[in-house]
């Protein structure tokens, strides 16, 4: 409280309005790292789960289990970091997070891959490295005015790039340097962060911590409206863009015979035009409202999830179906923050967020599974793809009743 107090009285203009001059900027920019570099150790096992697959002999669903179990507990894990971010601020839980996130990434490196039970242990507590989504969002909300907030928090959701950097670089480094080494990089880069986190990162001017107990103040969001909105919306963009992230690699190779590179390389594309479009979803939303966005978003989804489940040729038709997935589903996970911004209470969204980034992580748990059980016992992917299009069709149509109606009872109040 000393140091917010302190940042309190460097200037009247409030958070992101010249009084602080570039500093908003520089906030944003750390975080947005640290978003990456955690997102980055988040999804390591997903690309090498392949060649899991292959040396420990492991079933279709144990290789989706595998990969999905760090997406439920860096989910679940965002409730609680949510709430504590709303009372220790993220000046704080940014470094605690990335170190307490070194352990995990050096256990799989060092000793945990030669065998499913302790990749399964491992990748457990991999998953806190996914809870720093519920740091950031709420420490940019605090740096920025509601008409600048969509495109700042569309630029921090930017950092779920670093899964594309894991897709991109994992397979490459243990063909180079050996099976530790993208584990025991990623370890260092997470330890630097930390360090400059802590000497860099600010509160924001004028926060103020949430009286109450961490029960209660979750109670309280559990109360709002605002929150399962969110969470229903968020389920499906974030869920969808989870779920492609860590499981492309296996659907590519299973349906078109993909090298391990190739496919991993593929995946790399789908992340990358998904997390380019989360910053531009929440300058959209700036400019023609954030339900005006969700629904575009979700309509294309649906309709290239049943493009898909025809399982058209790669080139062009499959390629054209995934990248407008990609670019739809990162648009709707900045819409859904701009949302997010403009309905949560400014002292609860932290907690806000981080049910709301339970929910997209946990969308983003069932699909693997799901489809690796389809393969498994039909040899086909086809039913998952029409799930996807029918629950994006039913979000969107959501959107345009329910969500609206919020939105515009906010306005008038």
């Amino acid at each position: 409280m000393t140091e917010t107090r302190r940042d309190a009285g460097r200037g009247p203009a409030g958070p992101g309005r010249g009084g602080d001059g570039g500093r908003p900027m520089v906030m944003l920019a750390v975080a947005t790292l640290g978003f990456a570099v955690n997102f980055w150790a988040w999804a390591l096992l997903s690309p090498l789960a392949p060649r899991f697959l292959e040396e420990l002999a492991l079933t279709s669903f144990q290789q989706s289990l595998l990969v999905a179990v760090p997406v439920v507990v860096g989910s679940l894990g965002r409730i609680p970091v949510g709430a504590l971010t709303d009372r220790f601020g993220g000046r704080v839980m940014f470094p605690v997070l990335s170190l307490i996130t070194i352990v995990p990434v050096l256990y799989l490196g060092l000793a945990g891959q030669s065998a499913l039970s302790s990749l399964l242990v491992g990748g457990f507590f991999l998953g806190i490295g996914g809870t720093v989504f519920a740091v950031g969002i709420p420490y940019v909300n605090g740096w920025f005015p509601p008409e600048r907030r969509g495109l700042a928090l569309g630029i921090f959701g930017a950092g779920m790039g670093g899964t594309a950097i894991s897709a991109l670089t994992t397979v490459q480094l243990a063909d180079a340097g050996g099976a530790a080494t993208p584990f025991l990089l990623t370890a260092a880069l997470l330890a630097v962060y930390a360090v400059v986190a802590w000497f860099v990162l600010r509160e924001a001017p004028g926060r103020t911590a949430p009286a109450g107990s961490l029960a209660k103040r979750l109670a309280a969001t559990a109360r709002l409206g605002v929150t399962w909105q969110m969470a229903a919306l968020y389920a499906v963009v974030f869920g969808g863009y989870v779920a492609f992230s860590v499981y492309l690699p296996t659907y590519l190779k299973a349906e078109y015979g993909l090298s391990q590179a190739d496919a991993a390389a593929r995946m790399g594309g789908f992340v990358v035009l998904a997390v380019l479009m989360r910053p531009l979803g929440g300058w959209l939303s700036d400019r023609v409202g954030a339900v005006t966005v969700m629904i575009g978003s979700l309509g294309l989804t649906a309709a290239g999830a049943v493009l898909q489940s025809f399982a058209p040729a790669l080139m062009p038709l499959g390629t054209i179906a995934f990248l407008s997935m990609a670019a739809a589903l990162g648009a709707g996970t900045g819409a859904t923050f701009a949302l997010v911004g403009q309905l949560a209470p400014a002292n609860k969204v932290g907690a806000v967020t981080g049910v709301v980034g339970a929910a997209g992580g946990l969308g983003g748990f069932v699909p693997p599974l799901v489809m690796g059980a389809l393969w498994g016992s039909l040899g086909s992917y086809r039913i998952g793809l029409l799930l996807l299009a029918i629950v994006a069709a039913s979000a969107g149509l959501f959107t345009a009743t329910v969500v609206r109606r919020e939105v515009a009872t906010r306005q008038d109040t």
